[in-house]
């Protein structure tokens, strides 16, 4: 591990601040992530920030209807709260689909947002990895692809996000807010949050340098069932290979959103109006454009069938 400095922020602007004037800086809370690639030189900040005592690890109702998550809250406090398991149940689902309960217990909502790949040429020095080093190519590309994304790669990247709770945050239609530097506050719709990897998938996401998250705004409960189904090469502690989050309505319309087959949460709302008609017309509609390789081309059919078991559970579940 390379050698940094350190301090710890007393406001959120304070944070924000701090790490405009040092460009190599990070922001760490948890640092389930960033410990690790820092320990493998991936990540080599010259400053760290700690964040921890900057008091946004509360959920609290919001006036329209919603819930307001600090950006701090522990993963395992997410899951657990009354009224995400009540009201936003895919997402408590799909928290306690990823990671070991140790890891739950230190990780927090900014930072399972912003979780780096586990692409493994990623994190192999050895190899090319225009995500790692930008313009030294992409190693994956030719490689052994099984892991990997489907649709939404470039021919610079081909490397999945990896977050469970990123996906139930998408099909939620979350907000995540921010703080700038000098005060100015931000709010992003998820849709918006993460950037396709083109010909720069160093930048994962649109903030800013400096620019902190505060917190993740859910809007008001969108009824319906609550559906997260995780398909991984074991039982436990695995990234998807793909995942589903779904809220089905009685009609059988809803929502869906996929992890696992792309570098971001992947949902096409315009896809969700085939739901109705059956898992293989959505799948179809969602993944239209796919670019699979000789080694993730299962994941197509993988996708439907697991959209497919999601909306049954979704129709039956009480």
């Amino acid at each position: 591990m390379k050698a940094f400095s350190y301090e710890r922020a007393s406001t959120p602007e304070a944070a924000a601040a701090a790490a405009v004037q040092h460009p190599q800086a990070r922001f760490i809370a948890g640092g389930t992530n960033l410990l690790d690639l820092m320990k493998l030189q991936i990540e080599q900040p010259g400053h760290l920030i700690d964040v921890n005592g900057l008091k946004l690890d509360r959920v609290e109702p919001t006036p329209e209807g919603g819930l307001r998550i600090g950006a701090l809250v522990r993963n395992t406090d997410l899951a657990g709260h009354e009224r995400v398991r009540s009201s936003y149940a895919v997402l408590s689902r799909a928290l306690l689909a990823g990671a070991s309960g140790q890891l739950r217990n230190k990780a927090t909502t900014a930072g399972n947002l912003l979780q780096r790949t586990r692409c493994p040429y990623f994190y192999d020095t050895d190899m090319a990895c225009n995500k790692r080093a930008p313009g030294s190519g992409c190693s994956a590309i030719g490689g052994m692809t099984r892991q990997l994304a489907v649709i939404g790669g470039s021919e610079a990247c081909i490397a999945t996000h990896p977050s469970d709770m990123a996906v139930a945050m998408r099909v939620l239609d979350a907000t995540v807010e921010t703080v700038k530097a000098g005060g100015a506050q931000r709010r992003i719709p998820i849709a918006d949050f993460y950037r396709l990897p083109g010909q720069t998938p160093h930048l994962e996401n649109n903030l800013e340098r400096g620019e902190l998250i505060t917190a993740v705004t859910l809007p008001s409960p969108p009824g319906g069932r609550h559906v997260y189904r995780k398909v991984r090469d074991r039982a436990s502690y695995a990234f998807a290979l793909v995942s589903v989050a779904a809220i089905v309505q009685p009609d059988g319309s809803g929502r869906v959103a996929l992890g696992g087959v792309a570098p971001q949460p992947w949902r096409v709302e315009a896809a969700e109006a085939q739901l109705p008609r059956g898992a293989k017309a959505a799948a179809d509609a969602v993944l239209a454009g796919a670019r699979p390789t000789a080694d993730n081309g299962f994941k197509l059919t993988l996708a439907e069938r697991t959209i497919a078991a999601a909306l049954a559970e979704g129709k039956v579940r009480t």
